[in-house]
């Protein structure tokens, strides 16, 4: 038993500004996962409202990491290898050749007891109801998400109930004056619960929200009534209570609505056991609706007015917090994704669903649109409204602008919603240009934020505005246009004092904005040069910094325009853009080297840019040191692939810059948790592995940037999973070190084991990314793979075996995608082509794994996985054919293996798995008659057949595509056109309902489409056809040089010679075409070995 009160003086001893007191209570704070009973008594430390805050936070964050770590068994090998040939099943991958230390303890993650975890989930429930500081109530019911992924429903059947019986008797205690604090805060508090176990579920497929669609069966009929009370009522309690109800409402219904049709056995009392409340009708849904609408309708006044609800802040950022504007942006949140995803009945998949989709877009999407045009409405009027709710409102009618029924509604209103609420939201509001002015690092990290459009009221604005343009087009463009032309002009006539700068600053955005509809137009194309010469060449020596800032901006959106003099204008920018890279306000330096990237492919660019390339770098690598931003990086990559051919001399500059710059962005978003920085730090490495490209044929010249790279690959793979979002990036590199390099030095090979170690511990998702350098590794230093071990904590074990734990663990995890097999599969084949006559012990398993898979996939629709199992069994046949041929037999699936073989022969459309089962089959043919199988015997014929046939056909496509000297992809990128926009002074009619491709492809792919015939939705949803990413194309081994015609056609005559009886009763038993294959192999063959003989001697 651990002391409650000796555990309590540890925690506070670790805040002690004493390291020689806090030191010691810091290590046994870490040491308590592995003391039984440390969690249930950190958990009474916790729960103690006596106890010093900090001290109950600290223990709380305790109990979070701990259930998070040793909740479930958690092995440094989670799989196995089956047995084979007298092994014991089961057998881990530590028994098999080449591990040192066999017998070596593996060290046991700790793992919470059952009575610990009993007594964890009785009192965290309990501690969790009671909690009033928020951040304590916040890690307990992380905790609780934590448990409820490993022990709901099956052994925690009592939690939902526990919880529901909580609101339930805490909702009537609420009207009672002395009850009422503490009753609200149970309430409140098993809401929030209840959310947590919502979000478990929230995402999952169909099939998988059994307990999720229980839950809403139990609740809502509960929640229903309280929400209903609550947003009638003022007080704080009451809004915290009510998000709650709506953030479960959310996570039950975004993705589907639970219980669309009551269930056969559902009981007269509506309890069946897989009963619904059915959501999908309209009449058990309206009230929700209603409750969504007044919370949105209700009236925030400020706090001096003295009416309900009372006390609203008025700092801003308080304001977004306070309870009741949470409540208003999930309201609209809600009713935004309800709009998007059940709102149109083109989208819907049955008729239930169709029905409701009629009643939401008739009925419920035109009584909320009310309420959003008032909310839309408060900062036009002088009130108050956070941008969060105002970014949703505008998804909203963005979503109304497609359908009929909603447009129709808001067209009157469009001079109110496009020059009263958008423009003035794309205009940049006082607080943006102090920004700009007085913290300029902080401006460029707002308008690069990759989480901008999830809450920027000015992208959605922009987002509605080009969505008018494009989509009702006849009723917006021309007046939008002409509106936006006269503020241009009117800025360009008035008196210095008097112009508008930031007025103009929004009208050269709308512009912007609606580049690409613009561009596409012939009538507007034409006025665009003159457009950029009259209001947007002079800001760039404008004395208002961010106007300078909006005309690079504008440079990158109208690259594409069409120059009609002797290309001075063009120069004239050139020369404007490369000015603005010295600017004295870091905005534009940012917007003026993104924006050089897009005039690099004009012509004439190469002209005044090559000249000035080393300066050029200079001024990159200077805006670079002070701020991190990855398309400024991106920008400079474009410049390195365009210049590539002229990198060479400053590529050890480039790299020594690039990786310094990486390890300052790296640092920043590490430490002060900067995403600009981490990601300008991934672009970094995205310019390092261009600089590689551009010098790759060049291997002295790896030579001297491997000791460059090879440091920072190191950090990346060896810093436990810390550095994970830039593992692709380092995989790419250690691929050009590893490809491109003749021999790899010992310094690399320090990489490979280390691969591994991220791959089993922090990193199994990145395995496709991972094999082609280990395919370079197995390559390019067979000998030193094959001798070569890696000393891990748990054991010395061989890089043989570690490639066969990774395979292992690929292909036995359930969880692995079939693509992440198949490039698993591959490395077994690498190391047989790579490694002849050296790896017969390993046999065994290669055979033990791969055929424990196909057996999985005997029977699945798609062969892709089946074929590369067929490419390891063809590698083992021709590596070595009686080997593996008594391996098969040992399992006793040699016919049905091959049987299903030349089944799948027809599925083969690449010429990897037809070269494999073609060397593969034919080195059958190797082997004497006698001491074949006679599994094997018995399908001679077929197996002749097949290997003559696939052999000449491969030679007879290699032919034609030589002769048709046509690539396939350039004829179809050839053929492909541009984008159309359509005519944006049209778009759709007011009585039609907006339809858009990709858009359609998206909701049918959400929708759960049956046919799934559609290739756009496939790819949305990830079930795209991983076909084209598999390795086959990119896969190059010493067998490259084996010509699969002249293999088969000598061994096949080596066979006839050496045993002419048995091969002349399997030329019988040949059907008469089979027989004129054979001899037309034979022909070929002789033909190609002529060829060749006449090639080296002219080149002799």
């Amino acid at each position: 038993m651990v002391n409650v009160e000796e555990l309590h003086v540890v925690l506070q001893q670790s805040f002690s500004p004493d390291a020689a007191v806090r030191q010691p209570a810091e290590a046994s704070i870490r040491n308590l996962k592995h003391v039984p009973g440390s969690v249930p008594a950190l958990l009474r430390v916790a729960s103690e409202k006596q106890v010093r805050f900090e001290v109950r936070q600290a223990a709380a964050i305790q109990i979070k990491n701990i259930c998070r770590e040793c909740w479930t068994p958690r092995h440094p090998y989670p799989y196995s290898l089956a047995a084979t040939d007298g092994e014991t099943a089961g057998e881990s991958i530590e028994t098999i050749p080449g591990v040192a230390n066999q017998q070596s303890s593996v060290p046991q993650l700790p793992v919470l007891s059952d009575a610990d975890k009993a007594e964890i989930k009785n009192g965290l429930i309990h501690a969790l109801l009671d909690e009033p500081e928020k951040s304590v109530r916040d890690l307990f019911a992380e905790c609780l998400h934590t448990m409820v992924v490993h022990e709901f429903p099956t052994k925690w059947p009592d939690l939902i109930p526990t919880l529901l019986n909580t609101i339930r008797e805490g909702v009537p205690a609420m009207d009672h004056p002395q009850q009422q604090q503490l009753a609200g805060l149970k309430v409140h508090n098993a809401l929030l619960a209840l959310r947590k176990v919502c979000k478990r579920y929230e995402y999952k497929s169909k099939d998988q929200r059994g307990p999720l669609n229980e839950i809403v069966t139990a609740s809502f009929p509960m929640l229903l009534p309280l929400g209903q009370r609550l947003v009638q009522q003022n007080s704080l309690e009451s809004a915290m209570m009510l998000k709650q109800i709506l953030k479960i409402f959310w996570s039950s219904t975004q993705f589907y609505l639970p219980g669309a049709e009551p269930s056969d056995d559902q009981n007269a009392d509506g309890n069946g056991a897989n009963s619904g409340i059915g959501l999908a009708r309209p009449d058990i849904l309206q009230p929700w609706f209603d409750i969504l609408t007044a919370a949105l309708k209700k009236n925030l006044p400020e706090a001096s007015t003295g009416l309900e609800p009372k006390g609203q802040p008025t700092d801003v950022d308080a304001r977004n917090s306070w309870p009741w504007w949470k409540v208003k942006k999930w309201s609209v949140q809600i009713m935004s994704r309800m709009f998007s995803r059940y709102g149109f009945t083109s989208y819907a998949d049955d008729v239930t669903s169709k029905e409701f989709a009629k009643y939401f877009a008739s009925v419920v999407a035109p009584q909320f649109l009310g309420p959003v045009f008032e909310t839309l409405n408060l900062r036009p009027t002088g009130q108050f409204c956070t941008d969060r709710v105002v970014h949703l409102c505008l998804t909203f009618v963005t979503s109304a602008v497609e359908l009929s029924a909603t447009y129709k509604l808001l067209k009157p209103h469009l001079e109110f919603l496009v020059f009263q609420v958008c423009f003035p939201v794309l205009c940049l509001s006082p607080a943006d240009v102090e920004c700009f002015e007085n913290d300029p690092i902080e401006f460029v990290h707002k308008q690069n934020s990759p989480l901008a459009d999830f809450y920027d009221p000015r992208l959605s604005a922009v987002t509605l505005v080009k969505d008018l343009v494009n989509q009702r087009g006849q009723d917006v463009t021309q007046n939008l246009l002409a509106r936006m032309t006269e503020i241009l002009h009117r800025y360009n006539n008035s008196p210095v004092e008097q112009k508008n700068h930031v007025e103009k600053d929004g009208a050269l955005l709308t512009f912007g904005s609606l580049a690409k509809p613009l561009l596409a137009t012939p009538k507007y194309a034409t006025e665009i040069e003159g457009l950029l010469i009259t209001s947007v060449f002079p800001d760039f020596n404008s004395p208002i910094a961010f106007l300078r800032y909006r005309a690079c901006w504008m440079v990158q959106q109208f690259s594409a325009v069409t120059w009609t003099d002797d290309g001075t204008n063009l120069k004239k920018l050139l020369e404007f853009v490369l000015s603005r890279l010295s600017d004295p306000a870091l905005p534009v330096q940012i917007e003026a080297s993104k924006a050089l990237r897009f005039l690099i492919e004009a012509d004439g660019a190469d002209e005044a840019l090559l000249p000035v390339l080393p300066q050029l770098l200079t001024e990159y690598f200077r805006i670079m040191n002070e701020i991190g931003n990855d398309e400024v990086v991106s920008a400079l990559q474009v410049l390195l692939e365009k210049f590539g051919e002229h990198i060479e001399p400053h590529a050890v500059q480039l790299v020594t810059q690039l990786s310094q710059a990486f390890e300052q962005y790296c640092t920043a978003g590490d430490d002060q948790d900067d995403d600009d920085a981490a990601l300008a730090a991934a672009q970094c490495l995205e310019c390092i592995a261009t600089v590689l490209k551009g010098v790759c044929s060049q291997e002295s010249m790896l030579k001297k940037l491997e000791p460059l790279l090879l440091p920072l690959v190191l950090k990346i793979l060896g810093d436990d999973g810390d550095f994970i979002e830039y593992l692709e990036c380092a995989l790419d590199i250690l691929t050009f070190l590893t490809y491109f390099q003749g021999q790899l030095s010992q310094q690399l090979w320090q990489c490979f084991p280390l691969i591994y170690v991220a791959f089993d511990q922090w990193a199994y998702d990145y395995l496709n990314m991972m094999v082609p350098c280990l395919q370079s590794y197995i390559s390019k230093s067979p000998q030193v793979f094959l001798t070569g071990a890696a000393t891990l904590p748990e054991a010395t074990i061989s890089y043989v075996n570690l490639i066969i734990s990774m395979v292992t663990k690929t292909i036995t995890n359930d969880r692995a995608s079939e693509m992440e097999c198949r490039y698993a599969l591959s490395l077994f084949m690498c190391i047989l082509h790579n490694c002849p006559n050296q790896v017969d012990v390993y046999l065994p398993f290669f055979n033990e794994i791969s055929l424990g898979k196909l057996g999985q996939q005997i029977s699945a629709k798609q062969a892709l996985t089946r074929i590369s199992v067929y490419q390891v069994l063809g590698s083992a046949l021709y590596y070595n054919p009686a080997l593996q041929l008594m391996e098969m037999e040992k399992r006793a699936v040699t016919g049905q293996v091959f049987m299903k073989w030349l089944q799948d022969v027809e599925a083969m459309e690449k010429w990897l798995p037809r070269k494999m089962t073609t060397l593969g089959i034919g080195s059958i043919f190797k082997l004497p008659t006698q001491s074949m199988p006679q599994s094997i015997v018995s399908i001679l014929p077929q197996l002749l057949h097949t290997a003559v046939r696939v052999a000449l056909m491969m030679k007879n496509e290699s032919q034609k595509k030589a002769s048709d000297g046509l690539d396939e992809d350039e004829e179809g990128d050839a053929a492909t056109g541009g984008e159309d926009v359509g005519d944006i002074d049209a778009g759709f009619g007011e009585d039609v309902d907006v339809t858009n491709a990709a858009d359609d492809a998206y909701r049918k792919a959400l929708m759960g489409t049956s046919d799934w015939d559609d290739d756009m939705a496939k790819f949305l949803m990830g079930d795209w056809d991983e076909d084209a990413e598999d390795v086959d194309e990119e896969y190059e081994s010493p067998l490259d040089a084996i010509d699969e015609v002249i293999f088969v056609s000598d061994t096949l005559k080596q066979a006839f010679t050496q045993e002419p009886g048995p091969y002349q009763q399997i030329q019988a038993a040949l059907p008469p075409e089979s027989v004129q294959a054979v001899q037309q192999l034979f022909i070929t063959a002789d033909n190609l070995r002529a060829q060749a003989s006449q090639q080296a001697t002219q080149q002799s």
